[in-house]
């Protein structure tokens, strides 16, 4: 099991690690401040610092997978192809399980997805529709909305930065199995149901004293709506007769 430390503070940059395997699926730690793709957000890159300085690129990080198919408590590191085959095969020795490394993500590339991330937040209260679609990523955020009615670029762009500017608060919370069974409407997305299971569900709550949004969910955010910066509304398209594609991306 990895312990995803990402989870309690997105502003982890790096931490200190034990390599506890290394498989097909990559370098497994027993902590970590990498994401794992999930959730419809990208998975973290960055590098593995060996005890002698030297550096592993890390090109993705993945959960990792039973043989059954289903995921397990474990995050993969994914090096390249070629450098992952030299730690199989013990070409490569500078690395072995037991190692005591630090764990460093790209950092501004995941400040890019928290931002765009928490933005999609933002989206979600403004476009009151389930969502059938995701994607974040550091260049770009997508939601695809099931409706079926008109939405305009320039609208939804100046509400988002109404939003942004009024500097909303966002904070981590959980809720449990039995409160989300409850309150059915906290889950937005129609694709990527919360994890069950543990007795507590991670939320997001944008908002203080006036709720903005609120919703399960696993990804990383930032800590206040103003640090999301100019965002825009850069392509609306009709994927379906009941979709509706909502793009943003950073303005220039």
């Amino acid at each position: 099991m990895t312990q995803d430390i990402f989870r309690t503070d997105a502003y982890l940059t790096e931490t200190s690690a034990t390599v506890t395997a290394i498989t097909p699926q990559g370098i497994v730690l027993d902590r970590t401040v990498f994401y794992p793709l999930g959730g419809g957000q990208a998975g973290d890159s960055g590098v593995i610092v060996l005890a002698d300085g030297t550096e592993i690129t890390i090109v993705d990080t993945r959960k990792g997978k039973a043989e059954d198919g289903s995921f397990t408590q474990e995050i993969c590191h994914l090096p390249s192809p070629d450098v992952l085959e030299q730690l199989l095969t013990q070409e490569q020795t500078k690395l072995v399980v037991g190692d005591c490394v630090t764990a460093r993500i790209d950092w501004a590339r995941r400040h890019r997805m928290m931002r765009f991330h928490t933005a999609t937040h933002l989206l979600c209260h403004i476009v009151p529709q389930l969502v059938n679609g995701c994607s974040i990523t550091p260049d770009y955020a997508r939601l695809d909305f099931n409706m079926t009615d008109a939405l305009d670029k320039e609208v939804l762009t100046a509400e988002i930065a109404k939003l942004v500017g009024a500097a909303h608060p966002v904070t981590v919370g959980a809720i449990t199995d039995a409160e989300l069974d409850a309150n059915p409407a906290l889950v937005k997305s129609m694709s990527v149901q919360p994890p069950r299971g543990s007795g507590q569900i991670r939320t997001i709550r944008i908002g203080d004293e006036t709720l903005i949004d609120l919703q399960p969910c696993g990804g990383t955010h930032v800590a206040n709506t103003a640090e999301i910066g100019p965002v825009i509304v850069t392509k609306i398209e009709k994927k379906s007769a009941s979709t509706r594609r909502v793009v943003l991306g950073f303005a220039p």
